[in-house]
């Protein structure tokens, strides 16, 4: 993913500016059940890659359903301020944070990551995903 993102030409102060690495998390109980968080461990590789160090900046505030059965509206509601930052030693202030998540659908969970990092004071908030899936009811 890092390789063919440095062959791509992006904006130099967009590159160059990347403060930190946060990974979409998990509920606690999806995450016990799979021993792992996929996008944390795609930031982990992408922040070795890069040096941008990974921050656990997010939390959920509370379980959610999967994304993948509900419809495009469905989705929007199912993550709408399930998402929060970190209190305490996360200093997001002006910082150019990078969501990192495995999947992108409809685009509804890194914009609820998003606007708890913009909450949390971060200045830019891009995102990078490992592939993209088509929401049900899509034309191809």
């Amino acid at each position: 993913m890092a390789e063919q993102m440095a062959r791509l030409n992006f904006p130099m102060d967009v590159v160059e500016e990347r403060d930190m690495l946060v990974p979409v998390p998990l509920a606690p109980s999806r995450a016990r059940e799979r021993g792992y968080n996929q996008s944390e461990l795609l930031a982990r590789l992408l922040g070795a890659h890069w040096n941008v160090g990974v921050v656990e900046a997010l939390v959920r505030r509370r379980a959610t359903e999967t994304q993948t059965r509900l419809a495009p509206g469905d989705r929007l509601r199912n993550v709408s301020g399930a998402f929060t930052t970190v209190i305490g030693g996360r200093d997001l202030a002006g910082r150019h944070v990078v969501l990192v998540d495995d999947v992108i659908t409809t685009a509804a969970t890194l914009n609820a990551c998003a606007k708890a990092l913009h909450e949390g004071g971060a200045r830019i908030i891009s995102y990078v995903t490992f592939g993209r899936a088509r929401a049900a009811g899509d034309v191809p």
